[in-house]
């Protein structure tokens, strides 16, 4: 099975043809501090109304790109992968210069299903269906309940919490670590491993100024890239150990899925292996969990939609989705137009790059109207693109579904008046809108329990 990574183009500077759009100024979507206040919503507007197929200069002189913010162009773009290719030069928005790669974390981001096209992602994602299909989740919800009920119970007394350390971050890692067959004494390792990598980015950028020279090695940088180093590598080494004893002795479990997975007639060579032990641990991890804390955030700014939700819990799947839409978790993924192709009126070269912005295209007027507000009865919430459209549909959609759904059927429950204080960090990251911290208040139980 050949290595996306041998092959991966990286791109031509572009634009090649004339601009369909003039750019609208000061938008900046490579700046990764800029997401540390949340998705640049403001600018996505003006994106769609003004360039809605727009040119993009790429990070630090890098290779630019086109940035697709409507819902139909998004919808076009994830939809067609024989014109605009995962595969041909992955979904990342840069790979950065050659000597700045993490050489495990570049091999395995590029070598996944995620990056594959046609055939290989057809048969690979094949392999992992039998763990995300309806009848699975509906042995999966039980367990998921009954850890949402733990959880709870450790907020029960505290009145004010970190509502990222003390649910959304455990929940999503205790649900992938049951179905990959984890140990419980090794699940609190995956939390750490999931903030690195979360980091990648600031990391390499840190790295590629120091090279050009725009920084200076400091003390600091260098102890957290050590540390950095250290977790990726132990992540890894438990990933191929705990694939390599499936592979030895198969279970009924995700995680001897894809030990065993064949393309071609083939078992995976190890890249893909780290390939998919990364996708499984990151992807299974992050988008839940923002998710999660995502529809914290909008419940206490629409609190009219909390008090209809506790009214009439159901409505609670159909929230689900509009959670989804709203929060867009994953903020882009990146293709390569394999042919010239016009797209929305504007002519995209051979070998240039398309970006697909979701939470963009989820706000596109034009579906879902009176976009940025949230609705939790909006009739047609369930059409957001949040988990992308056609082959590369996310995989793991179900999964977050279920989370959510048995997470917020318990926190109103529970604690009625639980709301966001307004404290609130994310990570410095422009491909995912990653909360580290969010922080709640509400009555403790047995203070309620009392009055």
């Amino acid at each position: 099975m050949k290595l996306v990574s041998d092959h991966i183009v990286e791109g031509r500077p572009g634009p090649t043809n004339p601009l369909a759009y003039p750019v609208p100024a000061g938008i900046d979507l490579t700046d990764i501090h800029a997401f540390t206040r949340g998705q640049p919503w403001d600018d996505f507007a003006r994106m769609r109304a003004e360039a809605p197929v727009m040119w993009h200069d790429g990070p630090r002189g890098g290779i630019g790109f086109w940035a697709v913010t409507g819902y139909d162009d998004v919808k076009r773009v994830n939809g067609d992968p024989e014109t605009f290719s995962s595969e041909t030069g992955g979904i990342l928005m840069s790979l950065g210069p050659v000597e700045t790669r993490h050489p495990i974390l570049f091999s395995a981001s590029t070598n996944s299903m995620i990056n594959l096209d046609a055939r290989p992602h057809r048969q690979l994602r094949k392999e992992h269906m039998p763990y995300f299909t309806a009848t699975y989740m509906k042995g999966l919800r039980a367990r998921v309940s009954g850890e949402v009920t733990r959880l709870l119970d450790t907020m029960a007394p505290l009145g004010t919490c970190d509502f990222v350390e003390k649910l959304a971050q455990r929940l999503p890692i205790f649900t992938l670590c049951e179905m990959l067959g984890v140990p419980e004494s090794d699940r609190e390792r995956f939390i750490g491993w999931i903030h690195f990598l979360e980091m990648a980015q600031q990391v390499a950028l840190e790295q590629i100024d120091q090279l050009a020279g725009l920084s200076e090695p400091s003390p600091q940088i260098a102890a957290f890239i050590e540390m950095f180093n250290k977790n990726v590598a132990e992540m890894f080494d438990y990933g191929r150990a705990m694939l390599a004893k499936r592979r030895a002795d198969p279970q009924s479990d995700l995680m001897s899925a894809i030990a065993n997975a064949e393309v071609e007639g083939e078992r995976l060579p190890g890249e893909y292996l780290d390939g998919a032990w990364l996708l499984i641990v990151f992807a299974g991890n992050d988008t839940t969990r923002n998710s999660l804390s995502g529809a914290m955030k909008l419940f206490t700014e629409f609190p009219d939609q909390k008090a209809r939700l506790q009214a009439d819990p159901a409505l609670l799947t159909n929230a689900v989705h509009e959670i989804t839409r709203m929060v867009s978790p994953v903020i882009y993924m990146r293709r390569t137009a394999t042919k010239e192709v016009e797209l929305n009126g504007q002519r995209i070269a051979d070998g240039e790059k398309v970006i697909m912005y979701y939470g963009a295209a989820n706000r596109d007027a034009r579906v879902f109207p009176d976009p940025d507000r949230f609705d939790i009865g909006r009739a047609n919430a369930e059409k957001n693109i949040a988990f992308g459209y056609g082959p590369h549909i996310c995989i793991g959609r179900m999964t977050a579904q279920l989370q959510l759904e048995e997470a917020y059927r318990q926190i109103f429950a529970r604690f009625p008046d639980i709301r966001w204080t307004g404290e609130i960090d994310i990570a410095p990251n422009n491909f995912v809108h990653a909360v580290r911290r969010l922080e709640v208040a509400f009555t403790p139980e047995k203070v309620a329990q009392a009055a």
